[in-house]
Order: structure tokens, then sequence, then C-alpha cells
């Protein structure tokens, strides 16, 4: 898929029509991608195709389940590894604040040397875990809208998101073809923590064959001071 093929893609998908400031941004960070990953490890795509389509695309599939009039004033992106969807989210909603969460430090590097290379404002970057940004009050329901893609299952997700999401927030998780089983398991969670399911919304990208899904719940009640629980308790125990 060529660039031009991809935004083509990106209008008839998603109704979304690029600036050339937009396009060029993205041709840099597929670059910058591509460079950075012959010498460490962030991602497992490796050809520029592949970005655009299952990052790049991927990423913007959140315009689809974001049906308010105007895009969130801030959000939070946990666990965007090499800033996916955060920073591709930025680049079409640039007035919005965006806090990327990603405990690995070459990733987060990665992501404050995209962030510089754009020259992008109103982005900050934490190299901690979920479970300690949900705990900040600085961070704490917070937040317009929170998203995670393939962080983990979805009442572990749901602990790591609704804390940081204030009431009439939004939560997002971007899954695969185990979201509808993924999403049953977690009701608990979601309940627990403040939540409430609003729809699963099917996501087809083209030429890839596996179903993709983003998992919209709603924030519409105080998150308990005690979630998350205390780094590595929600993976060990879910809220089931």
């Amino acid at each position: 898929m060529t660039f031009t093929a991809f935004t083509e893609t990106a209008s008839a998908l998603l109704g979304l029509r690029m600036t050339k400031d937009q396009i060029e941004s993205l041709k840099i960070f597929e670059d910058e991608l591509l460079t950075w990953n012959e010498r460490i490890s962030l991602t497992a795509i490796r050809d520029a195709e592949g970005v655009r389509i299952k990052h790049f695309l991927d990423s913007l599939t959140i315009l689809l389940a974001w049906d308010r009039q105007t895009p969130p004033k801030n959000l939070i992106d946990v666990g965007t590894g090499a800033g996916f969807p955060g920073l591709v989210l930025k680049l079409v909603w640039p007035g919005t604040q965006v806090t990327l969460v990603e405990s690995v430090h070459k990733k987060a590097d990665f992501c404050a040397h995209i962030v510089e290379k754009l020259g992008l404002e109103g982005v900050t970057i934490l190299p901690e875990r979920a479970e300690t940004v949900g705990q900040n009050p600085a961070h704490r329901q917070s937040y317009d809208l929170a998203v995670a893609r393939a962080v983990a299952r979805m009442p572990i997700l749901m602990e790591y998101l609704l804390p940081l999401v204030h009431r009439n927030g939004m939560v997002m998780a971007m899954k695969g073809e185990s979201a509808p089983a993924e999403t049953q398991e977690a009701e608990n969670a979601i309940r627990l923590t403040g939540g409430r399911l609003n729809r699963l919304v099917h996501i087809q990208l083209p030429g890839v064959v596996e179903e993709r899904f983003i998992v919209v719940v709603n924030k519409i009640a105080h998150t308990p001071d005690e979630y998350p629980r205390r780094t590595g308790a929600p993976a060990k125990t879910p809220l089931v």
C-alpha cells in the first residue's frame, strides 16, 4: 500500500481527510520507526506497508468509536509502545492533550524522539506502570478518553484504564477476535471500577484477515480508591 493509497483508504474508511502537514508527519514517523527498529526492537512490524495498515490505520480506527462531536480535551494511552495509537491520534487531533504511558524505557525514549522530531506540543510521556499512574492524583479520574492496544486481557485492562477517566469519560480497548469473550469475562471488572459497557465496534482493515474490535466502555461512577491495586496485582488476580 503506497502512502497515497493509505490516505485514500483513511478517507474512505474513516471519513478522514488529512492535511499535507499531517501526511508529512506520518511519513517522518514511519521512517524513524523503521530506522530505529533496525537497532532496537520496538515492534514486530518491520515493513512500510505493515506500518501504514497495522499501526497507522489501525490507530486511526479509534475515530470510528468516538461518537462525540468534538475531539477529547485530553486522552491517555496506556502501554503505547512506539506511540500507537496515542501519537497517531495526536496528529489528527492536534488540540488534544495526550499522555503516553510506557514502562519499557527504550519505547518511551522513541516516543520522546518522535515528539521532538515532529515538534509536537501537549504530549506527556510517563515511563511508569499503569497501576502507578492510576493512583497518581495528577492523572486519576482526569481524562476524557483512555485507550490501549494489545496490552492485557479485558479484566486486567479495565482495572488499568477506568480509574484514569472522569465520570462521563470513555475507555476504548483495541482487541482482536477474542474481544467478545474477553468482554463478557470483564463484566465484574467493569462494574467494580465504575464502568458500563457501551458497545463493541467491529473493525475490518484492508488486507488483514484477523478480526478487530474496539470495546467501548462508559465511565458512569467514581472508581473506588483501592483500584488499581498495587503493581502486578491486576495481572496476577484479575477482577473476574
